[in-house]
């Protein structure tokens, strides 16, 4: 019999005590799990969810620097396929509920045991297996997707010819469900899935359709359906929906992918278009993103991405770190700020960067407002609270932190150190 697969877990809290109680005393793979990392607050368990990609993170929810809530936000920006489990001295949670859309899997009271923060792990432990068998599963027929994608799907792969035909094809949109009524008129996006074999061979069945489609309408109305090999989904939704959710439901369907399956998934995405007539030329530039994308690479490809050519390769690397120069002072900057400042996807700007730099958003943008501070702290008797707003960080306590690990000392110390070698020259 096969070994059960062990799920990875990182563990985040700022009560050292605690947190080296949970990861050395908890037997984690009696559990089923295997510990990959641990961290003190919530900015260093961003950076270990980046570079371990973990089925699980168990946080404190209030945590230094970044809350836990605020965490679990940013960690579904970078890796949408980990789960989260909360943490909280509090009893609150109508605080934590503020995070329930951010694959929220578990929510603990403190003080735990270490037995009840076992028999909590073995109920996540089967709440992740079960999402994985979901994934793998075809849908039940005669969940009314049936009609709808029999309604769409001519719309979708067909040029429709009517010019005043918007009106009928809404009618009968209203009349199978798609629609609610006559107030209901939602923005459409064509999204195409695929997967493939090592060799770059299409391998895509169609039980495909129902986990890109449940994980489709975690976010967006949803409507897939199977063709010529391919998953195509019609996304319905207002424009700050598509806005706010589309590359992350971009990013999490190759992540489950290639977890659960073990297979690459590739995805490209069209523009969003008004009109359920529009539907056949955004399937046309999902199929162009998806046929310019890497065939190489998995993970979404969009068509907004590919032209002109200021979109693509090192030069959108060197706008990105050109435009990261000019706001790193803004507390506020993000991936999503900037890509919408160079008018790419989140998706496309994070692998672009990660391609040409070797490195994350997040830590170049450390390592950008820790050089300007540490020069400000060379050149300026700037007070230490004034250098880490012009530095982008509104807290002088985690300004310091990051300071400190990345400079290997605070910036009190780097201010002495320097009056002493001052006062040395000087003699």
């Amino acid at each position: 019999m096969a070994a059960k697969m062990l799920y990875t877990v990182i563990v985040a809290d700022d009560e050292d005590e605690l947190r080296e109680a949970v990861c050395t005393m908890i037997p984690w793979e009696e559990y089923g799990f295997c510990l990959v990392g641990s961290a003190s607050n919530g900015l260093d368990a961003l950076q270990l969810v980046e570079k371990h990609e973990p089925d699980l993170l168990l946080t404190d929810i209030r945590m230094p620097f970044i809350s836990g809530i605020e965490l679990a936000r940013q960690v579904r920006e970078v890796r949408p396929a980990t789960n989260i489990a909360f943490l909280s001295g509090y009893d609150d949670f109508e605080y934590a509920k503020q995070a329930i859309q951010y694959n929220i899997i578990s929510y603990m009271l403190k003080p735990l045991t270490l037995e009840g923060l076992g028999a909590e792990l073995r109920t996540i432990r089967q709440k992740i297996d079960a999402r994985f068998a979901m994934f793998r599963q075809a849908a039940p027929g005669g969940d009314g997707q049936d009609t709808k994608a029999a309604m769409l799907m001519p719309l979708v792969l067909d040029e429709y010819a009517e010019p005043e035909g918007e009106a009928r094809v809404e009618a009968y949109a209203r009349q199978c469900g798609l629609l609610r009524d006559l107030q209901d008129r939602p923005c459409y996006t064509v999204m195409v899935s695929t997967l493939l074999k090592e060799d770059g061979g299409n391998c895509t069945a169609p039980s495909f359709v129902a986990p890109v489609d449940r994980l489709a309408c975690k976010y967006l109305r949803s409507v897939s359906f199977f063709a010529s090999g391919k998953v195509i989904s019609v996304l319905l939704g207002n424009p700050s929906d598509f806005e706010e959710y589309l590359h992350i439901l971009a990013d999490e369907i190759p992540q489950m992918a290639a977890r659960v399956l073990g297979v690459c998934c590739r995805i490209g995405v069209s523009r969003m278009v008004r009109s359920l007539t529009a539907l056949h030329d955004a399937y046309r530039e999902a199929m162009e993103a998806l046929r310019q994308g890497d065939r190489s690479e998995g993970g979404p490809q969009f068509i907004r991405d590919l032209t002109p050519a200021v979109k693509g390769g090192s030069l959108l690397c060197r706008r990105a770190l050109d435009a990261l120069d000019q706001h790193y002072m803004n507390a506020n900057l993000s991936l999503v700020s900037l890509s919408g400042m160079l008018d790419v996807s989140p998706n496309h700007l994070s692998a672009c960067i990660k391609k040409y730099t070797g490195e994350t958003f997040i830590n170049i943008l450390i390592r950008k407002r820790m050089e300007a501070a540490r020069e400000l702290l060379v050149t300026t008797p700037l007070r230490i609270q004034e250098v880490a707003q012009r530095c982008g960080y509104t807290d002088q306590h985690y300004f310091s932190y990051c300071f400190k690990k990345y400079c290997g000392e605070s910036p009190n110390a780097m201010r002495r150190r320097l009056d002493v070698e001052k006062v040395g020259e000087g003699l």
